[in-house]
């Protein structure tokens, strides 16, 4: 007996739309995960990109519950001696908000280059505009 293996149909990708107003962030980097991952669809593969795009738009107004607000720290390392920089929740919303969930949503794919090939298909924006309307992304609700 063989195994099935799904075709992954490349031009039948389709576009996602979530608003990021109101989400918990690590509640809505799971859904985007498993979108881009596909897993939720039928022909769903481990080793296969069979997801589709993600488009988050009003990235700065992600909820995070508890005191990560205020106590949680991201880490950056330039390489050198005491290169290391953290920047709080607050400093990176200000100046980078879409990181906030770029890094959330890394952190739920693989780490290989599959992974690499899926973050390509994540679009983060801040504001309520993005350029992807002639992909008419369906619109998706976040988890609550």
């Amino acid at each position: 007996m063989k195994t099935y293996l799904p075709k992954v149909n490349l031009d039948g990708r389709s576009w996602h739309l979530i608003d990021a107003d109101g989400a918990v962030l690590g509640r809505l980097a799971a859904q985007v995960a498993n979108v881009l991952r596909g897993k939720n669809k039928p022909v769903f593969t481990p080793h296969l990109d069979a997801g589709d795009f993600v488009v988050v738009i009003n990235a700065e107004k992600v909820v995070l519950t508890g005191k990560k607000e205020t106590e949680k720290l991201f880490m950056s390392y330039s390489g050198w001696k005491g290169g290391e920089r953290y920047k709080s929740v607050a400093q990176l919303r200000a100046r980078h908000p879409e990181r906030l969930i770029l890094h959330a949503v890394k952190g739920m794919i693989p780490k290989n280059r599959l992974g690499d090939r899926l973050l390509t298909k994540l679009k983060v924006y801040k504001g309520a505009n993005h350029p992807h309307a002639a992909q008419k992304p369906a619109v998706l609700a976040p988890a609550i």
